[in-house]
């Protein structure tokens, strides 16, 4: 179920908030939030039931050995266990298939199917869980019932994609509430809500007319001319940052209606000053996970220059990996780490550059980067790098080159490009005005949440929403890029 589907919006999202209040009103704290678990549990069936023993299971089995671990005398051996039924989980069904196609390929055999789904949500929620264990054995984890830990755990808000949520910092927050819905919280998170929907749906999924068609080009092996790769790069770039932007709110502003505080996820990125910046900026609970679950325990910086190096590295390709079964992805993991290590040894010069040079070339880094999270395969990459390059060639619209004859010179005019003609509903100048807007909207305007919420707000952003909605969407819900992760 999306949050930007029909029937979570128009269905389970307004029984849920009638639900809970009721429980709350008519049977107290509790009872409110055994029907937020619950709902939540249904909100994961939704898509296959079948999971829900191991969502259940993994909740359960993860409480049950944190209750020994707190009394046991051997407490690293039940940290230990913990963590690798975790991490094994995850790693069979997220990564069985990518090492058993690798090792096929490298013996030359062929590959038998293993026919293994990846459950909804594995990744975020194996996270919150290894975050608990690791903060019970380390004394920082509070203490609390069953029922707190599966809210904190389960709560559809954050299940599918995040934000990786700190169990000190949510845990309290459902320990204490007292089961009532204000009328300030929802207003509040239905404001923050249906602002993420719009980005959701009023720009993501229009964009991401512009950038599918040249990296499904690129995927089915045609070369892209300058124009054509860079346009794909460019309305990629912008999708991914207002379809995570989006979510991001959506999940926030769920959580706020019930007067759940969730951490900011997301701060306009592609504003960053540096890569460290934008990292700080970019997935922020993430970020902040693999700093203090990964980077750190792994040393960090304390042991020297080139341990600090590999650290980074080693960080960043498992956050690579993190994302998804494909060597792709851990390049790109990769490449940050190389731009981290470069950023860090670039400050020890003592060299310094003006700061929108330097926002200029991070931005260009990020985006170059995103080529092979999208392009799914290593062909695919190399041809839309090759693009990017300009070694397919320089083609522009018949349009553009009659309204600006100098072109002529360094590109061939063509009738329509494949991309424009996959856009369909938009013409050229609809399409340009489109990539203006949003990358007017990423580099200028601030983001949502360094705004002040206004409550009066909501009815005009409510309207806007579901106006727009009316008028162009598809007639499906396109998921959220990070619900594949």
């Amino acid at each position: 179920m999306l949050f930007n589907s029909s029937v979570f919006v128009m269905g389970f999202l307004p029984a849920f908030l009638v639900g809970f209040a009721l429980a709350g009103w008519r049977f107290g704290a509790r009872a409110a939030l055994g029907f937020l678990l619950l709902a939540s549990l249904f909100f994961y069936a939704w898509w296959k039931p079948v999971f829900l023993p191991l969502l259940v299971g993994s909740i359960v089995g993860n409480y049950a050995i944190v209750q020994i671990m707190r009394t046991a005398r051997r407490r690293k051996a039940w940290l230990v266990s913990g963590l690798a039924a975790n991490l094994g989980l995850l790693g069979w069904f997220k990564y069985a298939g990518l090492f058993a196609a690798t090792g096929a390929a490298v013996l030359g055999v062929r590959l038998p199917d293993l026919g293994i789904i990846l459950p909804l949500g594995i990744s975020f929620f194996t996270f919150q869980q290894v975050m608990f264990l690791v903060d019970s054995y380390r004394g920082e984890a509070p203490s609390c019932g069953f029922l707190d830990y599966a809210c904190f755990v389960g709560f559809f808000a954050h299940l599918i994609a995040g934000p990786i949520v700190r169990p000190r910092e949510i845990i309290p927050q459902f320990a204490r509430h007292d089961g009532r819905v204000r009328q300030a919280d929802l207003v509040a998170g239905i404001e923050i809500f249906l602002l993420g929907l719009a980005k959701k749906l009023v720009l993501a999924d229009s964009l991401a007319k512009f950038a599918d068609p040249g990296f499904r080009a690129a995927g089915a092996g045609h070369q892209l001319s300058l124009v054509e790769a860079w346009v794909a790069l460019l309305a990629y770039g912008a999708q991914i940052y207002f379809d995570f932007s989006g979510y991001s709110d959506m999940a926030i502003g769920l959580a706020r209606m019930v007067g759940i505080g969730f951490p900011l996820n997301f701060r306009s990125p592609y504003q960053a000053r540096d890569i460290s910046d934008f990292w700080r900026r970019w997935n922020i609970t993430l970020s902040v996970f693999l700093r203090d679950y990964l980077y750190i325990p792994l040393g960090g910086n304390r042991r020297g220059e080139a341990r600090r190096n590999a650290n980074l590295m080693i960080t960043m390709l498992l956050g690579g990996l993190w994302h998804g079964a494909a060597w792709s992805f851990m390049l790109w993991g990769g490449l940050h780490g190389v731009y981290l290590v470069v950023h860090h040894q670039w400050r020890r010069t003592g060299w310094r550059l003006s700061g929108a040079v330097v926002q200029a070339i991070t931005l260009f880094a990020v985006l170059i980067a995103w080529v092979p999270f999208r392009a799914g395969t290593m062909r695919a990459c190399w041809i839309m790098l090759r693009g990017l390059a300009g070694l397919g060639g320089v083609l522009l619209p018949a349009m553009i080159v009659r309204a600006m004859p100098v072109l002529r010179l360094v590109a061939r005019p063509v009738a329509v490009l494949p991309w424009l003609g996959a856009a369909r509903t938009m013409s050229v100048v609809q399409g340009s005005a489109l990539l203006v807007l949003a990358w007017g909207i990423i580099l200028l305007a601030p983001d949502i949440h360094s705004l002040r919420v206004r409550g009066r707000n909501a009815a005009l952003v409510a309207g806007f929403a579901f106006t727009v909605q009316a008028l162009f969407f598809a007639p499906f819900a396109r998921p959220f890029i990070y619900f594949q992760f």
